[in-house]
């Protein structure tokens, strides 16, 4: 396996950017993040992937839990993706993510934003 970050899960993210522009062009730009998650946890699986909806990562600190995330999807137990339906992907959407992939665990997240006219994506590894 390579473990160059660059190209850790890149087949299987190209497969999640794939499907995103399945859904942005069936959908159009400008609906809420909930139909757009909703709609591209289907399109994933029905390329046979393994997807978890409003996955939970406990916060424990000294063996207490201070909190919860929930990660909007995650694919294969691998890919983190983070929905968005905003003006412009942003550093507080950046460091959610990067949050999220600390807290988790595991290495790559997607960000995907349907509120424009052209899908806007970055791909965050840690």
């Amino acid at each position: 396996m390579n473990t160059d970050k660059e190209f850790l899960y890149k087949e299987l993210t190209g497969e999640i950017i794939e499907a995103s522009y399945n859904v942005h062009n069936g959908l159009g730009c400008g609906l809420l993040e909930k139909i757009y998650e909703n709609s591209l946890a289907w399109e994933i699986e029905l390329r046979k992937r393994k997807v978890s909806s409003q996955r939970e990562f406990r916060v424990i600190y000294r063996n207490k839990e201070v909190g919860v995330y929930y990660a909007d999807l995650v694919i294969e137990d691998k890919v983190i993706v983070e929905i968005k339906s905003v003006e412009k992907i942003d550093n507080v959407h950046r460091a959610q993510l990067l949050n999220y992939l600390r807290i988790s665990g595991l290495k790559v997240g997607l960000i995907i934003n349907f509120a424009r006219p052209k899908l806007e994506y970055e791909r965050l590894v840690v």
